[in-house]
């Protein structure tokens, strides 16, 4: 049974920086993703990166946000950094996919099998 459970969200002023986390349990498999969610949008990948350490960011938030793990690999990070009103949301952190080529499936919302709960990011002006 997989099990991820996301923290770190909280309330930050445009500028500001924040570092989710997410802790996970189980055989998370090859990927772990993050993804956001505003009101009223769609669900989007921001960031993701294999187990074997091959990290990839959205064109959109490419220069600000970094997906990273841990040294004992269970728990797994997304730095938010230079945080805009637009990137109010609900941050969710997921897991799945099998190996491939230099992760280029992490980018692929379809591997993912296993979802946090989410935990919510909110940038004021």
């Amino acid at each position: 049974q997989v099990q991820l459970v996301e923290s770190g969200g909280g309330s930050v002023q445009t500028g500001g920086s924040l570092r989710l986390s997410c802790e996970a349990s189980g055989d998370v498999g090859y990927c772990v993703g993050w993804f956001r969610q505003a009101p009223g949008k769609e669900r989007e990948r921001v960031a993701s990166i294999s187990i074997d350490h091959w990290a990839n960011a959205a064109d959109s938030v490419r220069a600000r946000f970094t997906a990273s793990r841990d040294k004992d690999e269970n728990t797994f990070y997304l730095t938010m950094n230079n945080l805009q009103v637009h990137d109010t949301a609900m941050y969710y952190c997921a897991a799945g996919g099998t190996p491939c080529h230099a992760g280029y499936c992490c980018t692929l919302p379809g591997v993912y099998e296993h979802w946090g709960q989410g935990t919510q990011v909110t940038v004021s002006s």
